[in-house]
Protein backbone atom coordinates (compact mmCIF):
# COMPACT_ATOMS: atom_id res chain seq x y z
CA UNK A 1 0.00 0.00 0.00
CA UNK A 2 3.05 2.60 0.94
CA UNK A 3 4.57 1.65 -2.26
CA UNK A 4 1.33 2.38 -4.23
CA UNK A 5 0.80 5.65 -2.37
CA UNK A 6 4.56 6.73 -3.44
CA UNK A 7 4.04 5.78 -7.05
CA UNK A 8 0.83 8.17 -7.17
CA UNK A 9 2.36 11.01 -5.62
CA UNK A 10 5.91 11.25 -6.60
CA UNK A 11 4.83 12.82 -10.05
CA UNK A 12 3.75 15.83 -8.14
CA UNK A 13 6.99 16.27 -6.25
CA UNK A 14 9.62 18.64 -7.24
CA UNK A 15 11.94 17.49 -9.68
CA UNK A 16 15.29 18.29 -7.36
CA UNK A 17 13.44 15.72 -5.31
CA UNK A 18 13.04 12.96 -7.15
CA UNK A 19 16.57 13.66 -9.25
CA UNK A 20 17.61 12.56 -5.64
CA UNK A 21 16.84 9.14 -6.13
CA UNK A 22 16.58 8.85 -10.15
CA UNK A 23 20.76 9.84 -10.18
CA UNK A 24 21.39 6.47 -9.25
CA UNK A 25 19.95 5.33 -11.83
CA UNK A 26 20.05 7.28 -15.00
CA UNK A 27 23.42 8.66 -16.43
CA UNK A 28 22.20 12.51 -16.96
CA UNK A 29 20.60 14.47 -19.38
CA UNK A 30 23.17 14.88 -21.90
CA UNK A 31 25.28 13.06 -24.49
CA UNK A 32 28.70 13.98 -22.27
CA UNK A 33 27.40 12.48 -18.90
CA UNK A 34 26.22 9.75 -20.98
CA UNK A 35 29.35 8.80 -22.37
CA UNK A 36 31.08 9.58 -18.79
CA UNK A 37 29.11 6.98 -17.40
CA UNK A 38 29.08 4.46 -20.51
CA UNK A 39 33.41 4.81 -20.21
CA UNK A 40 33.40 4.17 -16.60
CA UNK A 41 31.42 0.87 -17.03
CA UNK A 42 33.75 0.22 -20.18
CA UNK A 43 36.67 0.95 -18.00
CA UNK A 44 35.54 -1.81 -15.26
CA UNK A 45 34.97 -4.39 -17.88
CA UNK A 46 31.86 -4.24 -19.00
CA UNK A 47 29.65 -2.97 -22.51
CA UNK A 48 27.18 -0.90 -22.67
CA UNK A 49 23.64 -0.51 -24.57
CA UNK A 50 22.98 3.82 -24.82
CA UNK A 51 19.38 4.56 -24.81
CA UNK A 52 17.84 8.40 -24.82
CA UNK A 53 14.88 8.59 -22.86
CA UNK A 54 11.41 10.18 -24.15
CA UNK A 55 8.87 7.05 -25.12
CA UNK A 56 5.29 7.75 -25.86
CA UNK A 57 5.79 10.81 -28.02
CA UNK A 58 2.78 12.94 -28.52
CA UNK A 59 3.81 14.35 -32.19
CA UNK A 60 5.67 14.03 -34.83
CA UNK A 61 8.24 16.89 -34.73
CA UNK A 62 9.63 15.03 -31.02
CA UNK A 63 10.02 12.04 -33.32
CA UNK A 64 12.11 13.66 -35.52
CA UNK A 65 14.09 15.21 -32.83
CA UNK A 66 14.75 12.10 -31.24
CA UNK A 67 15.91 10.76 -34.58
CA UNK A 68 18.14 13.88 -35.28
CA UNK A 69 19.46 13.21 -31.11
CA UNK A 70 19.70 9.33 -31.72
CA UNK A 71 22.62 10.24 -35.04
CA UNK A 72 24.42 12.21 -33.04
CA UNK A 73 24.76 9.92 -30.10
CA UNK A 74 25.93 7.26 -32.74
CA UNK A 75 28.79 9.67 -34.03
CA UNK A 76 29.55 10.90 -30.62
CA UNK A 77 29.78 7.49 -29.50
CA UNK A 78 31.62 5.72 -32.30
CA UNK A 79 34.51 8.60 -32.15
CA UNK A 80 34.77 8.48 -28.42
CA UNK A 81 35.64 4.50 -29.28
CA UNK A 82 32.67 3.33 -26.23
CA UNK A 83 32.39 -0.29 -26.67
CA UNK A 84 28.49 -0.84 -27.27
CA UNK A 85 25.61 -0.45 -28.40
CA UNK A 86 22.29 1.04 -29.41
CA UNK A 87 18.75 0.79 -27.72
CA UNK A 88 15.55 2.75 -28.72
CA UNK A 89 12.02 2.50 -28.22
CA UNK A 90 9.62 2.48 -31.64
CA UNK A 91 7.16 4.91 -29.44
CA UNK A 92 10.34 7.53 -29.20
CA UNK A 93 9.49 7.80 -33.15
CA UNK A 94 5.85 7.79 -33.21
CA UNK A 95 4.86 4.09 -33.65
CA UNK A 96 1.63 4.86 -32.45
CA UNK A 97 1.22 7.99 -34.32
CA UNK A 98 2.48 6.69 -37.80
CA UNK A 99 4.41 3.52 -38.31
CA UNK A 100 5.69 4.51 -41.85
CA UNK A 101 7.31 7.53 -40.54
CA UNK A 102 8.28 5.63 -37.28
CA UNK A 103 10.36 2.60 -39.14
CA UNK A 104 11.71 5.61 -41.57
CA UNK A 105 13.33 6.93 -38.64
CA UNK A 106 14.73 4.23 -37.27
CA UNK A 107 15.62 2.65 -40.46
CA UNK A 108 18.22 5.34 -40.59
CA UNK A 109 19.45 4.88 -37.03
CA UNK A 110 19.79 1.68 -38.04
CA UNK A 111 21.57 1.84 -41.09
CA UNK A 112 23.79 4.69 -39.82
CA UNK A 113 24.90 2.24 -36.86
CA UNK A 114 25.34 -0.65 -39.19
CA UNK A 115 27.91 2.09 -41.56
CA UNK A 116 30.10 1.17 -38.26
CA UNK A 117 29.91 -1.76 -37.59
CA UNK A 118 27.46 -1.58 -35.06
CA UNK A 119 23.99 -2.60 -33.94
CA UNK A 120 20.36 -0.89 -32.69
CA UNK A 121 18.41 -2.92 -29.99
CA UNK A 122 14.61 -2.36 -30.38
CA UNK A 123 12.89 -2.54 -27.12
CA UNK A 124 9.67 -3.84 -26.91
CA UNK A 125 6.57 -1.65 -25.10
CA UNK A 126 3.28 -2.57 -23.86
CA UNK A 127 1.11 -5.28 -25.40
CA UNK A 128 -0.72 -2.45 -27.84
CA UNK A 129 2.82 -2.03 -29.48
CA UNK A 130 3.69 -6.07 -29.48
CA UNK A 131 2.75 -6.58 -33.13
CA UNK A 132 3.49 -3.63 -34.55
CA UNK A 133 7.70 -3.77 -32.83
CA UNK A 134 8.23 -7.48 -34.50
CA UNK A 135 6.53 -6.10 -37.65
CA UNK A 136 9.39 -3.32 -37.66
CA UNK A 137 11.74 -6.20 -36.94
CA UNK A 138 10.85 -8.17 -39.85
CA UNK A 139 11.86 -5.30 -42.18
CA UNK A 140 14.72 -4.11 -40.22
CA UNK A 141 16.06 -7.83 -40.16
CA UNK A 142 15.39 -8.24 -44.06
CA UNK A 143 17.90 -5.19 -44.68
CA UNK A 144 20.34 -5.29 -41.74
CA UNK A 145 20.61 -8.62 -41.06
CA UNK A 146 23.03 -8.63 -38.21
CA UNK A 147 22.81 -5.17 -36.99
CA UNK A 148 18.90 -5.14 -35.15
CA UNK A 149 17.88 -7.34 -32.30
CA UNK A 150 14.76 -6.96 -30.62
CA UNK A 151 13.54 -7.81 -27.01
CA UNK A 152 10.65 -9.99 -25.62
CA UNK A 153 9.13 -10.50 -22.36
CA UNK A 154 8.55 -13.96 -20.85
CA UNK A 155 5.53 -12.54 -18.41
CA UNK A 156 3.43 -12.22 -21.78
CA UNK A 157 1.21 -15.44 -22.61
CA UNK A 158 2.17 -15.07 -25.95
CA UNK A 159 5.92 -14.56 -26.21
CA UNK A 160 6.95 -18.51 -26.90
CA UNK A 161 4.68 -18.65 -29.80
CA UNK A 162 5.92 -15.04 -31.30
CA UNK A 163 9.48 -17.02 -30.46
CA UNK A 164 8.48 -19.69 -32.48
CA UNK A 165 6.79 -17.92 -35.17
CA UNK A 166 10.29 -16.03 -35.79
CA UNK A 167 12.48 -18.78 -35.84
CA UNK A 168 11.83 -18.52 -40.07
CA UNK A 169 14.13 -15.28 -40.30
CA UNK A 170 17.20 -17.01 -38.06
CA UNK A 171 19.99 -18.80 -39.56
CA UNK A 172 23.30 -19.81 -38.74
CA UNK A 173 25.23 -16.92 -40.87
CA UNK A 174 22.58 -14.34 -39.49
CA UNK A 175 21.53 -16.05 -35.91
CA UNK A 176 18.16 -13.39 -34.52
CA UNK A 177 19.56 -11.90 -31.31
CA UNK A 178 17.07 -10.89 -28.75
CA UNK A 179 17.21 -9.57 -25.35
CA UNK A 180 14.98 -11.80 -22.72
CA UNK A 181 13.18 -9.64 -20.13
CA UNK A 182 10.59 -10.28 -17.04
CA UNK A 183 8.26 -7.13 -18.26
CA UNK A 184 7.09 -4.32 -16.30
CA UNK A 185 4.43 -3.00 -17.80
CA UNK A 186 1.20 -3.69 -16.17
CA UNK A 187 -1.16 -5.91 -17.92
CA UNK A 188 -4.22 -7.86 -17.58
CA UNK A 189 -4.19 -11.30 -16.29
CA UNK A 190 -5.78 -12.33 -19.65
CA UNK A 191 -2.80 -11.75 -21.30
CA UNK A 192 0.30 -11.56 -18.66
CA UNK A 193 1.63 -13.94 -16.12
CA UNK A 194 1.28 -12.31 -12.47
CA UNK A 195 2.61 -14.55 -10.17
CA UNK A 196 6.39 -14.09 -9.35
CA UNK A 197 7.16 -18.35 -9.92
CA UNK A 198 5.04 -18.53 -12.88
CA UNK A 199 6.98 -15.52 -14.87
CA UNK A 200 10.41 -16.81 -13.36
CA UNK A 201 9.20 -20.52 -14.70
CA UNK A 202 8.47 -19.20 -18.22
CA UNK A 203 11.37 -16.91 -18.63
CA UNK A 204 13.74 -20.20 -17.97
CA UNK A 205 11.43 -21.97 -20.68
CA UNK A 206 12.13 -19.26 -23.18
CA UNK A 207 15.51 -18.85 -22.43
CA UNK A 208 15.94 -22.54 -22.88
CA UNK A 209 14.23 -22.56 -26.17
CA UNK A 210 16.42 -19.70 -27.76
CA UNK A 211 19.83 -20.90 -26.29
CA UNK A 212 18.94 -24.71 -27.77
CA UNK A 213 18.33 -22.80 -31.35
CA UNK A 214 21.42 -21.12 -31.29
CA UNK A 215 19.74 -17.72 -31.00
CA UNK A 216 22.25 -15.19 -29.56
CA UNK A 217 20.18 -13.73 -26.03
CA UNK A 218 20.73 -10.92 -23.88
CA UNK A 219 19.71 -12.08 -20.13
CA UNK A 220 18.50 -9.56 -19.00
CA UNK A 221 17.47 -9.93 -15.29
CA UNK A 222 18.77 -8.61 -11.29
CA UNK A 223 16.57 -11.25 -9.96
CA UNK A 224 19.39 -14.11 -8.43
CA UNK A 225 17.04 -17.01 -9.12
CA UNK A 226 16.52 -15.99 -12.74
CA UNK A 227 20.25 -15.77 -13.02
CA UNK A 228 21.35 -19.05 -11.22
CA UNK A 229 18.63 -20.75 -12.99
CA UNK A 230 20.40 -19.51 -16.66
CA UNK A 231 23.90 -20.32 -15.34
CA UNK A 232 22.39 -23.77 -14.86
CA UNK A 233 20.71 -24.06 -18.48
CA UNK A 234 24.26 -22.87 -19.98
CA UNK A 235 26.18 -25.34 -18.40
CA UNK A 236 23.67 -28.28 -18.33
CA UNK A 237 23.53 -27.09 -22.64
CA UNK A 238 27.40 -26.67 -22.81
CA UNK A 239 26.19 -23.32 -24.04
CA UNK A 240 29.57 -21.30 -25.90
CA UNK A 241 30.06 -17.86 -24.27
CA UNK A 242 29.79 -16.47 -27.65
CA UNK A 243 25.59 -16.97 -27.41
CA UNK A 244 25.23 -15.40 -24.77
CA UNK A 245 25.30 -11.89 -22.02
CA UNK A 246 24.26 -10.87 -19.40
CA UNK A 247 22.16 -7.75 -18.93
CA UNK A 248 21.85 -5.23 -16.19
CA UNK A 249 20.23 -1.90 -15.63
CA UNK A 250 22.66 0.55 -14.65
CA UNK A 251 22.84 1.53 -11.13
CA UNK A 252 20.64 -2.01 -9.90
CA UNK A 253 22.20 -4.73 -8.01
CA UNK A 254 25.86 -4.07 -8.74
CA UNK A 255 27.20 -6.83 -6.70
CA UNK A 256 25.41 -9.61 -8.55
CA UNK A 257 26.52 -7.97 -11.46
CA UNK A 258 30.34 -8.27 -10.00
CA UNK A 259 29.54 -11.78 -9.21
CA UNK A 260 28.28 -12.51 -12.76
CA UNK A 261 31.59 -10.99 -14.55
CA UNK A 262 33.75 -13.17 -12.08
CA UNK A 263 32.55 -16.22 -13.24
CA UNK A 264 33.68 -14.69 -16.64
CA UNK A 265 30.47 -13.84 -18.30
CA UNK A 266 30.25 -10.95 -20.99
CA UNK A 267 28.11 -8.09 -19.35
CA UNK A 268 25.95 -5.30 -20.44
CA UNK A 269 24.78 -2.15 -18.67
CA UNK A 270 21.64 -0.55 -20.21
CA UNK A 271 22.91 3.18 -19.86
CA UNK A 272 19.16 5.48 -19.89
CA UNK A 273 20.02 9.67 -20.23
CA UNK A 274 17.90 12.58 -21.39
CA UNK A 275 16.03 15.60 -20.70
CA UNK A 276 12.65 12.97 -20.22
CA UNK A 277 14.59 11.35 -17.22
CA UNK A 278 11.27 12.83 -15.05
CA UNK A 279 8.81 11.14 -16.67
CA UNK A 280 10.78 7.91 -16.98
CA UNK A 281 11.29 7.98 -13.63
CA UNK A 282 7.69 8.52 -13.02
CA UNK A 283 6.35 6.14 -15.43
CA UNK A 284 8.91 3.64 -14.21
CA UNK A 285 7.14 3.52 -10.68
CA UNK A 286 3.58 3.93 -11.73
CA UNK A 287 4.33 0.68 -13.80
CA UNK A 288 6.50 -0.64 -10.97
CA UNK A 289 5.35 0.45 -7.58
CA UNK A 290 8.03 -2.02 -5.80
CA UNK A 291 10.50 -0.06 -6.87
CA UNK A 292 9.63 2.84 -4.35
CA UNK A 293 11.94 0.28 -1.62
CA UNK A 294 14.60 1.49 -3.76
CA UNK A 295 13.63 5.06 -3.27
CA UNK A 296 13.37 4.96 0.63
CA UNK A 297 16.82 3.57 0.32
CA UNK A 298 18.49 6.13 -1.55
CA UNK A 299 16.84 9.00 0.77
CA UNK A 300 17.25 7.93 4.17
CA UNK A 301 19.71 5.20 4.14
CA UNK A 302 22.08 6.23 2.01
CA UNK A 303 21.60 9.75 2.31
Amino acid sequence: MMNKLIARTLPYFPKKFVWIFSKKYIAGETIDEAIRASRQLNDNGMLITVDLLGEFITNLDQAKQNKDEYLQIIERFEKDKIDGNYSLKPTSFGLLLDKEICYQYIREIVEKAASYGNFVRVDMEDSKCVDLEIELFRKLKAEFPKNVGLVFQAYLKRTMPDLENLMDIHSDETPINYRLCKGIYVEPKEIAYKDYHEVNEHYLKDLEYLLKNKVYVGIATHDRPLVEGAIRIIEENNIPNEQFEFQMLYGVTPELRKEIMNKGYKMRVYVPYGKDWFGYSTRRLKENPKMANHIIKSLFIKG
